[in-house]
C-alpha cells in the first residue's frame, strides 16, 4: 500500500467483537463461506479471493488490484441502486 501513498503501519485488524453489532448495507467475505461468522447485512457477497499469505510481491499487488476493483464496483453498485 506504500507505493500508493497510504501508509497501514497505524492500522490494526479489528475483531468481530470490536465492531457495532447493527445491520450493515453491504458485507463481503473473502472465500471463507459457510465457516465465516455471521454479521448482520442487508446484502452479502462472498468473493473468493486468494489469500496473499505468502505470495511474492507481485501476486500480492494483483490481490490487492482485484480488491480494489472489485471494492469500487461494489460501490457503484450501491450508489446506483436502493436497499
Amino acid at each position: 500500500m506504500a507505493e500508493l501513498g497510504y501508509d497501514l503501519s497505524k492500522h490494526a485488524s479489528k475483531s468481530l467483537d470490536e465492531i457495532p453489532k447493527l445491520e450493515y448495507d453491504a458485507v463481503v467475505t473473502m472465500g471463507c463461506g459457510d465457516a465465516c461468522p455471521f454479521v448482520s447485512a442487508k446484502r452479502r457477497f462472498d468473493w473468493s479471493i486468494p489469500d496473499p499469505k505468502g505470495k511474492d510481491f507481485d501476486e500480492v499487488i494483483e490481490i490487492r488490484n482485484l480488491i480494489a476493483a472489485r471494492v469500487s464496483d461494489l460501490l457503484s453498485e450501491i450508489r446506483s441502486t436502493q436497499f
